[in-house]
């Protein structure tokens, strides 16, 4: 059976990882990308999935960033969106000419181990030093990663909770970060593999996308600083699983 040109097993595995993706974004504001990719590798190549993280991830983000735009602080932000505009075009370098599996194993295991660390810690440590060149250098980071995955978001969320920020000052940075990313990343890798099929596939997925956005929305609406935490813990460990395993 097909459906705009997409048989309906496509379709289940593309509403799947849409849905899970902006459930975890809307949540936690990042993960759209970890969530995601974990269904649709299972169905599309690395640089397919890629391109639809990153082209449905900026529709995402466009729309959670809305309403945190009074949280938004452009001097606390420029730093992370200077590196991470330096890193992409690296990023989609190496996603097109080499295998990144070992990267995404790597990534994984941090990412478990950390999550692992914040869920059991009474508290993660404060990390004031570094200035405007950490954020920099984290944004860089970010930029590669996001290139190379659409995993854009996971170390400059990391990163705000070291700071110590709230929930809406942390949202704040790491969201307009990853939409700029993935706007980034569309442009860079939009030339090479986003065709007219791609394109079908993004549109037969904005129900999916709109529906796990406005359930995750609601949730995170419902959580104190400390379930925050917790979920942003949660969800790093739950994504490097997806990528170690």
């Amino acid at each position: 059976m097909l459906i705009a040109g997409l048989s309906l097993k496509l379709l289940l595995v593309l509403w799947a990882g849409a849905f899970v993706g902006a459930l975890a974004a809307g949540g936690a504001g990042f993960a759209f990308a970890l969530s995601a990719s974990a269904i649709w590798l299972h169905a599309l190549d690395p640089v397919r999935t890629t391109m639809l993280v990153v082209t449905c991830g900026t529709i995402l983000h466009f729309v959670l960033v809305w309403p945190l735009r009074r949280s938004i602080d452009g001097p606390r932000l420029a730093p992370f969106a200077l590196g991470g505009l330096l890193g992409i075009p690296i990023g989609v370098w190496v996603l097109t000419v080499a295998n990144v599996d070992g990267v995404k194993f790597a990534l994984g295991i941090f990412l478990v181990a950390y999550g692992g660390y914040a869920l059991i810690a009474p508290r993660l440590p404060v990390i004031s030093a570094g200035g405007r060149g950490a954020d920099t250098a984290i944004g860089f980071v970010g930029g590669v990663l996001g290139g190379i995955g659409g995993f854009s978001g996971v170390v400059p969320t990391i990163w705000t909770q070291l700071r110590g920020w709230t929930k809406e000052r942390a949202r704040g940075v790491y969201q307009p970060f990853i939409l700029l990313a993935h706007a980034a990343t569309v442009l860079v890798l939009g030339t090479v593999s986003l065709d007219l099929s791609g394109a079908v596939m993004v549109a037969a997925v904005l129900p999916a996308l709109a529906a796990g956005t406005w359930v995750g929305w609601g949730i995170y609406g419902r959580l104190n600083e400390q379930n925050f935490r917790r979920l942003l813990a949660f969800m790093l460990l739950a994504s490097g699983l997806t990528l170690a395993l």
